[in-house]
């Protein structure tokens, strides 16, 4: 029994021992049932497997065939820290990277006790950091990036013995930046930014991190000098103190940094000059101090370095380029406008660098442009705006087809311009305005396919306007004027249905305006001024639904002018100066109207008491009966024949095979019309909008009701228009704004009354707003129509809509593509806030930041850490609707030309630093509301802080609008017995509402 005891034994042990890995699958067993697992990542985690090496994300030794690595990155899982991975007592590496682990760390962390990496990045920690994690002796690398880990940075951190890399990016720490790394020696890596600490300097004893390669401190709040003793980290290649206010010059020390690759100083108050000496970082690659205030000459020795990247914008530099600039052989970034440069360009400059980049707007340098500029065939964008530049372009630009923006306004060029330079295929904005070019614009424009903007005015162009730039689909914007351009304007030009200004007023144009133009859905301004054209003004002008700019003045028009222009919602219009006659439309026959109907003979007299007159009225009455029995009569048989048109148009689809049964309705409110009413108005005379997504048509319906009808792309339309390259949206954005408009009932959020879908085509059906979108509002000749009452009602409308969507929806609800163009305006001026073909819907479990695969949204809208992290919450929508409150103040555009490379927050917070409010409100609005617009400004910098944890919710950001509403009304007191609304009691005692 002994004997068959032992060889039981002996057979069994490989067994048992096999048996004896699987209480590793146990512990990941009990981490499987712990965490939210939405994607089935952990679904091949059996119990029946002997052994979880083949498990999803797990690895195992090949020797001992226990678990050393469990990487479970990028798994939208969600729950509690698992604790029970600590369990596996061979682990060396654990990375969770991209979840949504939504608790605080526990302290029995310390127990991963061969832990060498740990990566906790990007998901929803909140706590603090536990004391304990300095007890994991073999750590190498902590990374704590994108979470919400706030309090005091534990002191133990400071007794790491083998720890290389730390990050703490993206938290909400507030203390001070504590010296205690100053201790760990081995550390190569130090990552703090986009904290909220508490103003302080940066701690000296960082200089003793001899081993220190990368020390990025951006966005910590750091004020006082940059300390010099971080010269002495020689290893050190990449230095980052970007976002904060350290002042003072930058010390000569960091010339030591022999190992230096890359400095970014830039958004601070530095002052001086460069040090002397930076021709010894002969590894220095990219160098950025911009937006400081640093002043001086250029070093040459700085210049003779390999760069590959130099921004010295919006400083104070002055004196000439160095001509050794030319020589570095990498040099493929190089922005310097905003400064004080004189002299001449170095005339090699590009020869021998790969130059992508070049930005020398705003200064004063004279002399002609280089040659080599493009000698690699990489320019992308050229900018010499606003300086003193001579002499002609040169040839080889012409041939740079690489090119994507090219700029030389406002300088002193001449002569023609290379014939390439109009025909470069990728060339989306030409701006060569205010200069003395001449000849002629060459046939071969009709090959610029990506022409946005054409800008030319203030040469001295000749010549006629070639046929071929009406073919130019994605023209956005041409202006010629103040040139001496002749002939007619060309028919072609009515295929330019994106075209939303054309200004060539001061020409020698000639001939009648080209049949059609009714096309111009998107048309916003209109100025043919001072030319010799001649015929009748089109009644089709009348149907343009966004046109608000319109000088026809002295030119040679004729005839009557056509009542159809009463549907216009002009801002300003002008008439004068032409051999129009005939009586006015009514709604212009007002003395308010006079100027713009001038000095035409013929025309009621030449406006002599603004006809009709009060007799010519009476006379006319004993006609009236007469004249409404023919309407009538007219009225009668127009309805008759467009009853049988509209029964022959319909037989005609049908026999067409235009199936309207295939067509399937969901409806969200009770209707009242049917999918063949909308089906009917989806004509190109109804549209009116044209945007990323698809058409927008405007739809009157039989019971007199207006709806907006958006049909998005269908596939063959994708292609034909450059799907995802030119921005349409695919299939799933219809399923976003169905899923979320769908279900949504807020008095501030655009109603979505159906959708219409066949196998090909897919169609929403809005309620019509009249007054369109802010953006194209406020930003036309008509945004001073919106006082300041108005855009206060605006920004509360919006923000209640959003702070409904984020805390009303269960669950929350976030938009991702906030801006102006997004908010529509009824006929009231009430907001809606629309289009939500990217909006997200939030994770219930943690209700934390939502992982995207791409980013979202619009230039200049976008939170920083949305496109640094790509992962979006509540208070992604917020700083985007922070940047709506400061247009609303400011009237400008997101991506003003005015402001460079800068966008409108950036100009916003710099302009106040250096000028104060007054230069950035917008000068339209009555200076009585001062007090109160500075305070919604103060609420729209709070909402677009750089740290999202400084941005209020928007259920606040409601609540501090309201506050200021109800402070106002409660200062309007009587005066003489009458309510005055600019009678303001004393406001001292009040605080700023953010």
């Amino acid at each position: 029994m002994f004997l068959l005891l032992l060889f039981l034994f002996f057979f069994l042990s490989p067994f048992l021992e096999t048996l004896s890995l699987n209480q590793e699958g146990l512990f990941l067993q009990q981490v499987k049932l712990k965490l939210d697992d939405p994607n089935s990542v952990l679904s091949n985690w059996k119990e029946t497997d002997l052994t979880p090496c083949s498990w999803n994300g797990i690895h195992c030794n090949s020797v001992t065939h226990s678990v050393d690595s469990v990487d479970l990155s990028n798994s939208n899982l969600a729950g509690s820290f698992p604790i029970d991975l600590c369990s596996l007592h061979n682990l060396t590496f654990l990375s969770l990277l991209n979840n949504s682990i939504n608790s605080s760390l526990p302290l029995e962390i310390s127990t991963c006790q061969n832990l060498k990496q740990l990566n906790l990045a990007q998901n929803l920690f909140e706590g603090t950091i536990p004391e304990t994690i300095s007890n994991l002796d073999n750590l190498i690398l902590l990374d704590l990036t994108g979470n919400g880990f706030s309090g005091d940075i534990p002191l133990s951190l400071g007794r790491f013995k083998k720890l290389e890399a730390i990050s703490l990016t993206g938290n909400s720490f507030h203390t001070s930046i504590p010296s205690l790394f100053g201790n760990i020696s081995t550390l190569k890596q130090l990552n703090l930014s986009y904290n909220p600490f508490s103003p302080s300097e940066i701690p000296f004893q960082l200089g003793d991190l001899l081993n220190l390669e990368v020390l990025w401190l951006a966005g910590c709040n750091l004020v006082g000098e940059i300390p010099s003793s971080l010269g002495k980290l020689k290893k050190l290649k990449n230095l980052d103190l970007s976002y904060n206010n350290l002042h003072g010059k930058i010390p000569s020390s960091l010339t030591e940094l022999s190992s230096i690759v890359q400095i970014e100083l830039f958004n601070n108050s530095l002052s001086g000059e460069l040090p002397l000496g930076m021709g010894k970082l002969t590894e220095l690659r990219r160098i950025d101090v911009s937006m400081n205030q640093l002043s001086g000459n250029i070093p040459p020795e700085l210049c003779e370095l390999p760069l590959g990247s130099l921004n010295l914008y919006q400083n104070q530099f002055e004196g000439p380029i160095p001509a050794s600039l030319a020589k570095s052989p990498n040099l493929y970034e190089l922005r310097m406008f905003k400064n004080r440069f004189t002299g001449e360009l170095p005339s090699d400059l590009g020869k021998f660098s790969p130059l992508s980049w070049v930005d020398f707007s705003e200064n004063e340098l004279v002399g002609p442009i280089p040659a080599s500029l493009c000698e690699k065939g990489v320019l992308e964008e050229l900018l010499l705006i606003t300086n003193g530049f001579t002499g002609k372009i040169p040839d080889s630009l012409g041939q740079c087809t690489s090119l994507t923006r090219l700029r030389f306004r406002g300088n002193k060029l001449y002569g023609d311009v290379p014939v390439g330079i109009w025909g470069l295929p990728h060339l989306y904005l030409l701006d060569l305005m205010w200069n003395s070019f001449s000849g002629e614009i060459s046939k071969s424009i009709s090959g610029a396919s990506n022409l946005s903007m054409l800008l030319i005015s203030g040469n001295d162009f000749t010549g006629s306007i070639p046929e071929g730039i009406g073919w130019l689909d994605t023209l956005l914007e041409f202006s010629g004027s103040d040139n001496s351009l002749t002939g007619s304007i060309p028919k072609s030009f009515v295929n330019l249905i994106r075209l939303g200004r054309l200004d060539l007023h001061s020409n020698q144009l000639s001939g009648e305006l080209p049949v059609g133009i009714k096309s111009w859905k998107q048309l916003n301004e209109l100025n043919l001024a001072d030319n010799e054209l001649s015929g009748g003004i089109p009644a089709e002008i009348g149907s343009l639904p966004v046109l608000n700019y319109l000088d026809l003045s002295k030119n040679m028009f004729s005839g009557n002018i056509p009542v159809e222009l009463q549907n216009l919602k002009l801002n300003r219009f002008n008439f004068s100066n032409n051999r129009l006659s005939g009586d006015l439309p009514p709604m212009y026959a007002k003395e308010t109207y006079r100027d713009s109907f001038l000095e035409n003979p013929g025309l009621c007299g030449d406006l002599e008491g603004l006809c009709p007159s009060k007799e010519e009225v009476k006379r006319r009455g004993n006609v009236w009966l007469l004249k409404v029995i023919f309407v009538v009569a007219c009225v009668v048989f127009v309805v008759g024949v467009s009853w049988f048109y509209v029964k022959y148009r319909n037989y005609r689809k049908t026999k067409k095979g235009i199936d309207k049964a295939k067509w399937t309705l969901t409806s969200f409110h009770k209707l009242g019309f049917s999918e063949y009413e909308i089906l009917d108005c989806l004509d190109e005379d109804n549209v009116i909008g044209s945007g990323a997504s698809g058409k927008v048509y405007k739809a009157i319906l039989s019971n007199g009701e207006a709806v907006a009808v958006k049909k998005l792309w269908s596939a063959a339309e994708k292609d034909k228009n450059g799907d995802i390259e030119k921005g349409q949206i695919k299939d799933d954005g219809f399923e976003a704004e169905v899923e979320t408009l769908g279900k949504i009932r807020h008095k501030n959020i655009v109603r979505l009354w159906c959708c219409c879908t066949t196998k090909d085509c897919k169609l929403l059906v809005y309620e019509y707003m009249p007054n369109g979108s802010l953006g194209d509002l406020l930003h036309s000749s008509k945004g001073g129509l919106l006082d300041w009452s108005m855009r206060y009602k605006i920004a509360m409308d919006a923000a209640e809509g959003l702070s409904y969507l984020h805390h009303d929806c269960v669950p929350a609800i976030v938009h991702r593509d906030v801006k102006s163009n997004n908010i529509l305006l009824d006929g009231d001026f009430g907001a809606r806030v629309a289009d939500f073909g990217v909006a997200t819907v939030m994770d219930a479990v943690g209700k934390g930041p939502k992982s995207m695969s791409v980013i979202a949204g619009s230039c200049g809208y976008i939170a920083p850490e949305y496109a640094y992290t790509l992962r979006v919450n509540e208070k992604s929508d917020i700083y985007s609707f922070g940047v709506v409150i400061l247009e609303l103040v400011t009237g400008k555009r997101p991506n003003d030309p005015e402001f460079g490379e800068q966008d409108l927050v950036n100009w916003v917070c710099t302009t106040l630093d250096k000028k104060g409010a007054d230069h950035v409100i917008d000068p339209k609005l009555d200076s009585a509301f001062k007090e109160e617009i500075n305070r919604v400004l103060s609420i729209g910098l709070l909402c677009t802080s750089p740290l999202p944890i400084n941005r209020p919710s928007m259920r606040r950001v409601v609540k501090m609008l309201q506050e200021l509403d109800a402070e106002n009304k409660a200062k309007i007191v009587k005066k003489d017995g009458i309510l005055s609304p600019y009678y303001y009691e004393d406001a001292s005692d009040h605080g700023s509402v953010a």
